[in-house]
């Protein structure tokens, strides 16, 4: 098994005709995804490299069946874009986009927990893959392989480190998603957690968080909780200084809050394996799977 996206997954990509989005639909389609419709107002009838166009998502589902959203529209548009998905059926919404104004992602994130049951991944995020089944954002799959270790991340260059750590070490990926940096991510920590505790496949997880917020003291309540599951994580920004921001929108220390040692402290307090270092991540995952047999 995998959580959120799988065989069947099957994607329309709004944006289709622009430059990323097509290069990145055509990219997955290649991996084998599903990638079965796109959208662009006015041009509904056309197709990119043979995948056909509609005005709206609605049109494109009841055409195709497509279940999954890939959104590729610049920041003006992408609320009304992720919001017009949700309710056209989408079970999954996977929004790439970045520099979304906050007003209009908190806006969003309401909308879609009142009116609908989609799942928002991101704003600003990478999406997430499931290798050997389909991939559903910009991950380069070269790097990874089908296994039993789940990786989540806040940040989308320290997900594909920490992926190519343990595909390196021979070790292969349930599912790997980055949730995004942004303030109001759709998806949390603590959602990606409770389905890969309940996910079949995933035996192991890697979770990398960075200074800011109080989500990864959230996640270590709940690995406390309710994970069961080795849980390795890293966090980011050790060395910050106090009200220093990092590369994402939520990535900021303020006081004692959010401070990389704090994070650690609690990651470590839930029984998670924090690493000092993104390199030995594959290596304590590795250790982790030996004490299992």
């Amino acid at each position: 098994m995998s959580i959120f996206i799988d065989n069947e997954t099957k994607v329309v990509v709004q944006g289709l005709t622009g430059e990323q989005g097509k290069f990145h639909a055509l990219r997955n389609k290649a991996y084998g995804t599903k990638v079965v419709a796109g959208t662009r107002p006015g041009k509904g009838g056309e197709t990119v490299e043979g995948i056909p166009i509609f005005n709206t998502v609605e049109d494109a589902i009841e055409e195709t069946g497509a279940n999954t959203a890939m959104t590729f529209v610049p920041p003006p548009f992408a609320k009304d874009a992720v919001l017009e998905a949700a309710y056209a059926g989408c079970e999954l919404i996977v929004c790439i986009t970045e520099g979304i104004p906050a007003k209009d992602e908190a806006e969003m994130y309401d909308l879609l927990k009142q009116k609908t049951s989609s799942r928002l991944l991101g704003p600003n995020c990478p999406g997430l893959i499931s290798p050997g089944k389909s991939n559903v954002g910009i991950m380069p799959h070269e790097i990874t392989m089908e296994g039993k270790v789940g990786v989540v991340s806040r940040s989308g260059t320290l997900t594909y480190q920490a992926v190519l750590e343990l595909t390196n070490l021979n070790i292969g990926q349930s599912t790997c998603i980055g949730i995004g940096g942004d303030p109001v991510p759709g998806t949390s920590f603590i959602d990606v957690l409770d389905a890969f505790q309940n996910d079949i496949q995933t035996e192991a997880i890697v979770m990398i968080g960075e200074i800011g917020g109080s989500a990864e003291e959230e996640a270590a309540e709940f690995i406390k909780d309710n994970v069961t599951k080795p849980v390795v994580s890293y966090i980011a920004g050790l060395t910050a200084p106090p009200g220093k921001k990092m590369g994402h929108a939520g990535a900021i220390v303020s006081g004692n809050k959010g401070t990389a040692s704090a994070k650690i402290e609690a990651l470590t307090d839930a029984g998670a394996n924090v690493v000092k270092n993104p390199t030995r991540i594959g290596q304590a995952i590795k250790d982790v799977i030996w004490m299992k047999i």
